[in-house]
């Protein structure tokens, strides 16, 4: 029984190193992955235009994907174009699949950050929704 005794201290002893080592590394990484680091206030400002594309774009896709297929009772699966100034306006464009069939032509649908909404909806050169942005 004696000699189980050191083999037990050995293995918590090494448990504890293990423990102990593992605290010091993950102290050292959020040490040196901090934001603050080498950063710069222009890095943070371009993040947010970033930020805020993608959320434009996602809220554009999302409306407009659904307020086109309202109007025309036709399912739109792919953005022919897409026109943005990457800031304030996010517009999609479809080809209608079905134009020959009776279905539309084209649709046109602007998303305006400003408004938080579609602020313009054009299918076939037929004004559907047309809000003015407030100054």
């Amino acid at each position: 029984m004696s000699e189980e005794q050191p083999e037990k201290t050995s293995e918590a002893q090494k448990l504890m190193y293990a423990v102990f080592g593992i605290f010091i590394i993950g102290f050292a990484l959020v040490w040196t992955s901090k934001d603050d680091a080498g950063k710069g206030k222009g890095d943070n400002a371009e993040a947010a235009t970033m930020r805020n594309y993608v959320a434009m774009q996602q809220m554009a896709t999302d409306k407009c994907t659904k307020m086109v297929t309202e109007k025309t009772g036709e399912q739109v699966y792919f953005v022919t174009d897409t026109k943005t100034d990457k800031e304030t306006y996010v517009t999609l464009i479809w080809e209608g699949e079905n134009a020959k069939k009776g279905g539309f032509k084209t649709a046109s649908c602007t998303l305006n950050g400003q408004l938080g909404g579609i602020s313009e909806l054009v299918i076939d050169g037929k004004e559907i929704i047309n809000k003015k942005i407030p100054n």
